[in-house]
């Protein structure tokens, strides 16, 4: 099972969402579509100041805590706004769920405070080491 498969199942669980509308809304806002962009979600926690946190995530101790607002902050207003009128739900109740999904994404992600295989190898981390060059 792939990331994409438990982030629709843990969230659809929360907001009895559908799966298939789940997907396309993650998609959208953490990813291009099909895939979640975990390298991009750690890049927007980090140039908002919250790396600590991404880096929490990344290794292999406990999780630190995102608030939803932080989560709205990361993923941007309007984009949460349009994802919970696509999914028929409210602001808060998706901000809710993707405050506690998003950390357990990166963590199953990631291994020792590695992404690398998420990223596509050393050529997607290249990618992300260009964004802070």
């Amino acid at each position: 099972m792939d990331i994409m498969d438990i982030a629709t199942k843990m969230l659809g669980r929360k907001l009895g969402s559908d799966a298939s509308a789940l997907q396309g809304v993650l998609g959208k806002l953490i990813g291009g579509g099909d895939s979640l962009d975990l390298a991009g979600l750690i890049g927007g926690l980090q140039e908002k100041g919250l790396g600590n946190i991404a880096d929490s995530w990344l290794g292999d101790g406990d999780n630190a805590e995102i608030s939803a607002h932080q989560v709205k902050d990361v993923i941007g207003g309007d984009n949460i706004k349009q994802a919970a009128e696509e999914l028929g739900t409210d602001e808060s109740s998706l901000l809710d769920g993707l405050k506690d999904l998003l950390p357990q994404m990166v963590d199953k992600s990631s291994g020792g405070g590695s992404l690398l295989e998420s990223l596509g190898g050393l050529g997607g981390l290249g990618g992300i080491a260009k964004k802070f060059l």
